[in-house]
């Protein structure tokens, strides 16, 4: 591969980020990739965040709002996923606890509409058991399921 100079990484990485949102960790995995040194990945990262190319806070809004619209995920499994990109916790739990309630347990209230069609139980033991996993597969808290039922 041929080499690449830090001008030209971040000029890719600029353009990159501008087609999309990107965090921190997705910009560094791909710097690395291209074997840039340590303090080279550093430069480039504060001057896209200078640029305001990365954001984190603006970042994980964009997730939040994409993963509940249109993922229809809960809040926990979006958590785990911002954490693994190495958001601050700080940051994760600002921008959840924005989140308009009543829009999520909509979310929430067509999933399980939806799954409790295609569930066979035996009982209501076994009926509410499969609900929940599902809910909680899918993010959501014992708590969000119990508000909506």
């Amino acid at each position: 591969m041929k080499e690449i100079t830090e001008k030209e990484a971040f000029s890719r990485m600029a353009s990159y980020c501008s087609m999309a949102e990107h965090c921190c960790s997705e910009v560094i995995e791909k710097l690395k990739k291209w074997e840039l040194a340590t303090e080279q990945v550093e430069c480039i990262i504060k001057a896209l965040q200078a640029e305001k190319y990365i954001d984190e806070e603006r970042y994980c809004r964009s997730f939040i709002n994409d993963k509940i619209r249109f993922s229809k995920w809960g809040k926990r499994k979006i958590a785990m996923a911002l954490y693994q990109k190495r958001i601050p916790d700080a940051i994760i739990q600002k921008h959840l606890n924005e989140v308009d309630e009543e829009e999520y347990l909509s979310i929430l209230k067509q999933l399980l509409e939806a799954k409790k069609k295609s569930i066979k139980a035996k009982d209501e033991y076994e009926f509410r058991g499969k609900l929940f996993r599902f809910a909680m597969g899918r993010g959501f808290d014992v708590e969000d399921v119990e508000k909506v039922r």
